[in-house]
């Protein structure tokens, strides 16, 4: 009986606290490694994020969402990057040239599949017009997408330029809203739905005193698991089941940024290890799935000048040897990042009365009272 009532009180004070739904409301410590300030991708210096948000009628549930990685002029102080692939059954704008040249030069748009090519219409545009730029006249936009035609009419095609503006405008630092929020407005996760989650992780001095920060897109399948916690399994709903035969598939864009200073190879190698952090909640990486890792360094050094008189360009690299917690923390933030977006996902009804449930937060008390024992 103590138990029950337990689990009842708290439940209470997680409806009465429901603006701050993540997952450590709930005593969900993921990890070892201690998050940043915000446990989001703010964390990392000089990153900011917006969103433009879409909720018109009964059928259009999309958005936009930016990162970027400084808030000043990317395309002329441009930052080392790279991008892994993680099955690539998706549109990703701009990949080509990152894996050449090993930096980005543009903010990071998310929204739905049908809208990159709109994304990077305005992401040029925007490029463009910034003072500096006068003489430019090639922009690599970079553009993620996952479809959530689910719960959007993605053939409206409701994403205008002037949305992916906004959500550039909004970009700020601190607080990320994450769930139903722009490009996460109509995604759904494991059946449930998904959208926006981020995390971060800050290493101690004595390891570098780096900042991990991960946000995701949430918009995949597989057999959930919440910090070990084999959620699906112990609801006994999972993919080959019958009619849920279809929760497989789908797409996660991931976003992975520190201040480390390491260059595009090894950001390659940082953002493969977010894809583990994928693998630990039951993301499977269907054959349908799109699932991009883009990896960036905000270190200073390591900006590269549009322009330069410079032959040479001396930066203080990491070893090799000094990545392992760097890789440690890029899993853990993916990790609770993904479990924070389905936390903070709401029930939403969309294109053609359909409707996502968000995750039952009742159910999910009690198997975490559970698997206390």
């Amino acid at each position: 009986m103590a138990k029950i009532l337990s689990i009842i009180f708290i439940f209470i004070t997680f409806l009465a606290s429901a603006q701050t739904k993540r997952a450590r409301d709930f005593g969900l410590e993921i990890g070892v490694v201690p998050t940043g300030l915000n446990n989001s991708i703010t964390d990392v210096d000089g990153v900011l994020v917006g969103h433009t948000t879409l909720i018109k009628g009964e059928a259009v549930r999309t958005g936009v969402t930016s990162i970027l990685p400084h808030d000043g002029n990317l395309f002329q102080e441009k930052v080392p990057a790279a991008i892994f692939l993680g099955n690539a059954f998706g549109k990703l704008m701009g990949y080509t040239q990152v894996e050449e040249l090993g930096n980005i030069e543009t903010p990071i748009i998310l929204t739905n599949t049908l809208a990159v090519p709109t994304a990077a219409n305005a992401l040029i545009r925007y490029t463009l017009n910034q003072s500096g730029n006068e003489e430019v006249r090639s922009v690599n936009p970079i553009v993620g997408e996952t479809n959530d035609g689910f719960l959007n009419d993605i053939r409206a095609m409701s994403i205008k330029e002037e949305d992916v503006f906004n959500a550039i405008a909004d970009a700020k630092e601190g607080a990320v809203t994450e769930g139903n929020v722009g490009a996460g407005t109509g995604t759904r996760c494991f059946g449930y739905k998904g959208g926006i989650g981020t995390s971060s992780r800050k290493l101690p001095p004595e390891l570098g005193g780096h900042t991990v920060g991960v946000l995701v897109q949430t918009n995949f399948g597989g057999v959930l698991s919440i910090n070990g916690i084999p959620f699906d399994k112990e609801l006994d709903r999972y993919p080959y089941k019958g009619e849920l035969n279809n929760r497989s598939d789908g797409s996660c864009m991931i976003v992975v940024a520190t201040d480390a200073p390491i260059d595009a190879r090894n950001l390659k190698r940082l953002a493969k290890r977010a894809f583990l952090g994928l693998g630990r909640t039951g993301g499977i990486a269907s054959n349908g799935s799109g699932d991009y890792i883009i990896a960036f360094s905000t270190d200073d050094l390591l900006k590269v000048p549009y322009q330069s008189d410079k032959k040479y360009q001396e930066v203080p690299l990491m070893r090799n040897d000094a990545l392992t917690p760097l890789f440690l923390a890029a899993i853990e933030a993916t990790e609770e990042a993904i479990i924070n977006s389905l936390i903070a996902a709401e029930t939403l009804k969309g294109f053609k009365g359909r409707e996502l449930q968000e995750l039952p937060k009742e159910i999910l008390i009690e198997l975490i009272e559970k698997y206390k024992q």
